[in-house]
């Protein structure tokens, strides 16, 4: 099962339901919520169903791993980015669903982070909600009400799209540090045509796949094969780099191109490697 459209957490719990009733082989699911799923995670694990958590997790729950980004790691790297423009005054940063577990950890690492880097950076966060189609009003709202703001951001999908779109249509490109999060197709043009500072990839793709290989190696193995805790990391991607994502449409990313795409003629030197020999 998956987080459903719109994150409505008792959607989530009722799918959760059909699933272990349904004696479902496996079910991964985004804890996004503390309380919702405990009891159910336990009622599957008594049936014999694994139970992974993906995309967010909660503590007090009982899942096998979890296998998605450390969120609040990456607000805070976002946040140290910030810092490296914006040094001081009011800076919006959108959030679809405040105390959710999937976004909130992302803004607390923004505001530690922006502390420690840029104490004079005023973070004014934006409840958007978890409809896309009302978030770009619930930011240009903010912005309207605030327009003095050195920055606008996000922590979730709909919401930096939203950014994407806002910081376009106020001419506000270059002038005020905007980023966040994820790869619509609107916050990759906005990258690309520098609405946009930067948004942040979580490898969504392999949150999904690994889960169910996870799933399926637990079960074939009758229990043997213990699923890690996986972070699916973070990438920056800017104008730089952002080449690929805008061209190639592919559906690890998000997009709709089915095809195996070719291996480039070179691959660019990663950062050296910080792992001990």
């Amino acid at each position: 099962m998956d987080r459903l459209e719109n994150g409505n957490v008792a959607q989530m719990a009722s799918a959760m339901e059909t699933a272990i009733t349904g004696k479902a082989d496996g079910i991964a699911v985004a804890l996004t919520d503390d309380n919702a799923f405990v009891d159910l995670t336990k009622r599957a694990l008594g049936a014999g169903i694994p139970v992974l958590a993906y995309n967010a997790s909660a503590a007090g729950n009982y899942p096998l791993t979890y296998v998605g980004q450390d969120l609040y790691l990456s607000g805070f790297r976002m946040g140290q980015r910030i810092a490296q423009k914006v040094t001081s005054g009011d800076i919006l940063v959108g959030i679809a669903q405040p105390g959710g577990n999937n976004v909130q950890p992302r803004l607390d690492g923004i505001t530690d982070a922006l502390k420690q880097a840029a104490p004079g950076v005023r973070v004014q966060s934006v409840n958007t909600g978890a409809e896309q189609a009302g978030e770009l009003n619930a930011m240009t709202a903010a912005y309207s009400g605030n327009t003095a703001v050195k920055g606008i951001y996000a922590v979730d999908a709909g919401s930096t799209a939203a950014c994407a779109k806002l910081v376009a249509d106020r001419k506000l490109s270059g002038k005020i540090g905007s980023g966040g999060f994820d790869l619509l197709d609107d916050t990759v043009t906005g990258v690309k045509d520098g609405a946009l500072d930067f948004t942040i990839d979580q490898s969504p793709y392999l949150q999904g796949f690994l889960s169910v290989l996870y799933l399926y190696l637990f079960r074939l193995s009758g229990t043997l094969v213990a699923p890690p805790v996986t972070d699916t990391g973070l990438t920056f991607v800017t104008k730089e780099n952002v080449g690929p994502y805008a061209s190639a449409h592919s559906r690890f990313e998000g997009g709709d191109n089915k095809d195996v795409l070719a291996m480039p003629g070179s691959i660019p030197l990663p950062p050296p490697s910080v792992l001990s020999r």
